[in-house]
């Protein structure tokens, strides 16, 4: 099989090791990739928003399947250009990831379809913002209704700082404050057949302890010891599967990664959002686990035959990821810096350690950053406790001027807090 992968990101590098590694896949392509992609996939330049384009390079390079990986390129309809040219495609029509392009589509979708989620309002005046406010007071939840790479959502006691992140919104969506751990749950569909991946747990927040700014995430891990071991079929019967069945009835069939953030909260499991691709990082801990090869998973997706697919298969191990952000991230990240200590984790850590890239660039012999997260640094153990040992480890071996990372991912979730 040969495959293409379309994006250049931490969540590619893992998708391109993961496909990289599975035995019928003999021919790997990523466009537009990154500094360390290129060391298991043959990099294409390509406009990852042009549908047209990424449809004539998987033409002209013969694939058998697309992977699309970043949100912006669904909701431009980039998997329906590849469709259209006759290439079986991983990743929703743009009309179905508006699932994750809009929160108010969202919210009809989990209005109709019975989904337990948050009470919200959609706003698009000071007025209807203010009375959004005050009707569910704080902590107050600000979502911008678009695409914002993980950062368009405020969540704080300051109702001054939440009306002026609403305010500067077209449209936004102000909901009820969700309590309770958050959990995030990929599932695999065809637009009939949905097949769960295991769940993991995201940090959003800049800092240890959760504080600081939101960000497009800051590390991640799986498995959860804390999680109730029905979740997964909870979930599944009460928000993946209807939500699924709901878009197909609405003639807008989704196929590709429905991912389902949920609160679970003191009053049962509640949908936070969903995106319609895999996440960032949670990419990185889920697929490390995976035992089942992914190419042949992905092409039934795509080809509608998802049934014939048996149950996935994953390790017993554990896994973290922990994320090395530049310079002033997630405001405005420095980069152009260069990136140290990459072999001496593939030499001395491997292969229960490595490192995926996620902002990087090759500048002659150097890797340099190219962007605000720039490595994810994933390792696997027997327990999370083993696992987050190595992880950090590596992380200590990397050279980044101004880098920053939290030293706290799975720390209470190992210690069985």
């Amino acid at each position: 099989m040969k495959v293409l992968v379309i994006g250049g990101g931490a969540r590619e590098h893992a998708l391109c090791r993961s496909l990289s590694l599975d035995p019928d896949v003999n021919a790997l392509y990523c466009a537009p990739g990154n500094a360390g992609i290129a060391e298991v996939a043959e990099l294409r330049p390509v406009d990852a928003l042009d549908g047209a384009a990424v449809a004539r390079l998987a033409t002209e390079l013969g694939v058998d399947l697309v992977v699309v990986g970043p949100e912006a390129p669904l909701v431009a309809g980039v998997s329906d250009a590849v469709r259209a040219a006759g290439i079986p495609v991983f990743g929703p029509s743009a009309e179905a990831a508006q699932l994750e392009g809009s929160k108010a589509f969202a919210k009809d979708v989990m209005a109709a379809a019975g989904v337990p989620t948050a009470r919200s309002y959609v706003c698009t005046t000071a007025e209807e913002i203010d009375a959004a406010l005050d009707a569910f007071g704080a902590p107050y939840v600000v979502k911008d209704d678009g695409l914002a790479a993980g950062k368009g959502v405020v969540v704080t006691e300051d109702r001054e700082a939440a009306r002026a992140h609403a305010l500067g919104c077209d449209r936004v969506v102000i909901e009820e404050y969700l309590d309770g751990p958050e959990v995030s749950l990929f599932a695999i569909t065809d637009g009939v057949t949905v097949l769960p991946l295991q769940p993991a747990q995201d940090f959003k927040r800049a800092l240890d302890g959760d504080q600081g700014p939101n960000t497009g995430g800051m590390g991640a891990y799986s498995p959860l010891p804390w999680a109730d071991a029905k979740l997964v079929d909870e979930v599944m019967e009460t928000v993946l599967q209807p939500t699924v069945d709901e878009l197909r009835h609405r003639g807008t069939p989704f196929s590709g990664l429905l991912y389902a953030g949920l609160a679970i909260t003191s009053r049962g499991v509640r949908v936070i959002e969903f995106n319609a691709r895999f996440g960032d990082p949670e990419t990185q801990v889920v697929l490390a686990r995976l035992r089942t090869p992914l190419a042949g998973v992905l092409l039934n997706a795509a080809r509608g035959t998802l049934d014939a697919e048996p149950p996935l298969s994953w390790r017993d191990d554990a896994a973290v990821t922990v994320v090395i952000a530049s310079h002033n991230y997630p405001d405005t990240p420095r980069t152009g810096d260069p990136i140290e200590g990459l072999a001496e984790v593939a030499a001395q850590d491997g292969p229960d350690a490595y490192v995926l890239h996620a902002g990087t660039r090759r500048e002659g012999d150097a890797v340099v950053s190219a962007g605000g997260r720039v490595l994810s640094v994933t390792a696997t153990g027997s327990d999370l406790a083993q696992a987050r040992e190595k992880a950090y480890k590596a992380v200590a071996r990397i050279r980044l001027d101004g880098s920053q990372h939290r030293t706290d991912i799975a720390a209470k979730a190992a210690e069985g807090r």
